[in-house]
């Protein structure tokens, strides 16, 4: 029963009454249907819902998370879902529209994790080939990054999907802990892996990667908390001193965001730029990946990268 795309174009009715009107009962819902926000909610939802339920994204593969968009189709799933599974402040989009047009119960993961504060710590000013400054005190959404915290979502998912499916409760929560299972040999794989490095100092394309700190790494940003953002020429020059004095090899960019630069960058330093997935989302190159296939890479890249 399980759909990795979005619901077809919606009623000629809906559209014409548009995108937050949709305030239908609670008795429009259908229980067997959940709307997920992006791909690490859906894999986890998928895992503990197995065939019990239709699974609608709101976001396409391909589709770059934080600035999605949503149409009157997907604003539809959300209205019609018996649960939604969301972020919030990570789309400003769905938050909205969550607000404005869910009639069945909702799940925000935020309220599930604590959400650690942005490591993004230099200043990308208003500069000439840079872009607006963002808040320090931003919080990180990319908490999928650390194992044991979507582990904690998917306990949450298998609390909620049995409160629309009851006679199948004990079956999400085994399938929940199968999966916290399989998360926490993950966290033992990071913290054995990175446990011995040369370096701990890894650059990126953007700020995504802060609950990987954890296992002893230190991150620096290119581009600061927006993926599609250009650095300043101040950035660049105090990265290219940062890979030199410390031994860098890699400067990593990422499938769903522009890699410029991070590959003018690494061109600039003499290293090897190479792809670090902060796993948003699944691209033509990962279709046949999944949270856990490209965890696995991430962990072998920043082996090599840092020589551990």
């Amino acid at each position: 029963m399980q759909l990795r795309l979005l619901l077809p174009l919606a009623a000629t009715a809906l559209v014409a009454s548009g995108c937050s009107a949709l305030t239908e009962s609670d008795d429009a819902t259908r229980d067997d249907q959940v709307a997920v926000a992006f791909y690490p909610l859906e894999y986890a939802v998928e895992r503990v819902a197995g065939d019990r339920f239709d699974i609608l994204s709101l976001t396409s593969p391909g589709q770059e998370p934080h600035d999605v968009t949503l149409s009157v189709a997907t604003t539809a799933a959300v209205s019609e879902a018996g649960l939604v599974v969301y972020e919030s402040g990570f789309q400003p989009a769905v938050d909205r529209t969550v607000e404005q047009n869910a009639n069945g119960r909702t799940l925000d993961v935020a309220d599930v994790v604590d959400l650690i504060a942005s490591h993004h710590e230099h200043d990308h000013g208003e500069e000439e080939g840079g872009h607006e400054g963002h808040d320090h005190g931003e919080l990180d959404p990319h908490f999928w990054l650390d194992p044991l915290l979507l582990a904690d979502v998917s306990d949450a998912v298998a609390d909620e999907l049995a409160e629309l499916d009851p006679d199948h409760s004990e079956e999400f929560e085994t399938n929940a802990a199968d999966l916290r299972a399989e998360l926490e040999e993950l966290d033992r794989a990071y913290t054995e892996g990175l446990a011995h490095c040369e370096r701990d100092t890894v650059v990126v394309n953007h700020d995504a990667f802060g609950y990987l700190t954890r296992y002893g790494l230190h991150f620096e940003d290119v581009v600061g908390l927006t993926p599609g953002a250009e650095a300043t020429i101040a950035d660049q020059h105090r990265l290219q001193r940062l890979v030199r004095d410390e031994g860098i090899t890699t400067v990593f960019s990422e499938r769903l965001a522009s890699d410029k630069s991070a590959r003018t960058l690494a061109d600039d330093a003499g290293v090897r730029l190479d792809v670090l997935d902060p796993i948003e989302g699944l691209t033509d190159e990962t279709a046949d990946e999944d949270y856990l296939s490209l965890m696995r890479s991430n962990l072998t890249k920043l082996q090599e990268a840092n020589g551990c």
